[in-house]
């Protein structure tokens, strides 16, 4: 009974911390407060009431416009604030309720702002890494990865390869996608972040000829690659172990 309340408050508390992700992926890469304005219909400018807050459930409710002006409100605003609900309430069902729970949190939250702020602008924010990498060191140092260092090789591992390919690819990788690369290795370790860059680079690469089949982008229009590295690093973090089993699976099969 105990653990089904805290799986509620941790889906109920994932998608107020989604909503509040929404601003940050949208606001700090503007330079913009968090904090002022309050939240506003961007179009009409006019403030919401609490009844248009409500995560998921008022876009649902408004039928996806705003309540002033009509104007739409994009979709990617409830699906952040469900995907962070989602991924809260089942992430002590993967790594326990332990000390590595504020990690898995700390991951996803990491990662939902980049989604947003990417996707948005095609930006990863230096001040949003800049905030999450002491923490990560922190939570790493509460809950060390085996053994220790793996957290200073994953993070070198990380950083260096994705500043070799933007090198000789003459910047076909962000500087925000290195930096971010390079962060996500002090949780992942270097196995795991270089599952992180497999799993991404394939996604990224399926994804993209379907999108240029379909006529939704066109050859050589930039993508961002933010996307498929919050893709690759959840798959890697939270099924690693299964993605191995699997692997070696079809590896003993053939």
């Amino acid at each position: 009974m105990i653990y089904n309340l805290l799986y509620t408050y941790l889906f109920i508390a994932g998608s107020v911390f989604g909503s509040f992700y929404n601003v940050v992926g949208l606001r700090v890469p503007q330079k913009k407060s968090i904090i002022t304005p309050g939240s506003h219909c961007v179009t009409c400018d006019r403030s919401l009431r609490w009844t248009e807050l409500v995560p998921v459930w008022s876009w649902l409710l408004q039928g996806g416009k705003c309540k002033g002006c009509g104007t739409r409100i994009a979709i990617l605003y409830p699906l952040i604030e469900l995907t962070t609900a989602i991924l809260f309430a089942l992430s002590p069902l993967v790594v326990g309720w332990s000390k590595e729970l504020p990690v898995a949190l700390a991951l996803v939250s990491l990662l939902m702002i980049v989604l947003v702020s990417d996707i948005t602008y095609m930006i990863i924010s230096d001040k949003v890494l800049l905030f999450f990498l002491p923490l990560f060191v922190l939570l790493r140092v509460l809950s060390p990865l085996e053994p220790w260092y793996n957290m200073i090789a994953g993070a070198a591992l990380g950083f260096i390869l994705l500043l070799l390919i933007a090198m000789i690819s003459k910047g076909g990788m962000g500087g925000g996608d290195i930096k971010l690369m390079g962060v996500l290795g002090i949780v992942l370790g270097w196995k795991g972040v270089l599952m992180a860059f497999f799993l991404a680079s394939l996604s990224g690469a399926l994804i993209g000829m379907a999108l240029m089949a379909a006529g939704i982008v066109k050859r050589r229009e930039p993508i961002p690659f933010g996307p498929f590295l919050v893709l690759g690093a959840l798959c890697s973090y939270f099924l690693y172990d299964e993605l191995m089993s699997f692997y070696f699976s079809i590896m003993t099969f053939s």
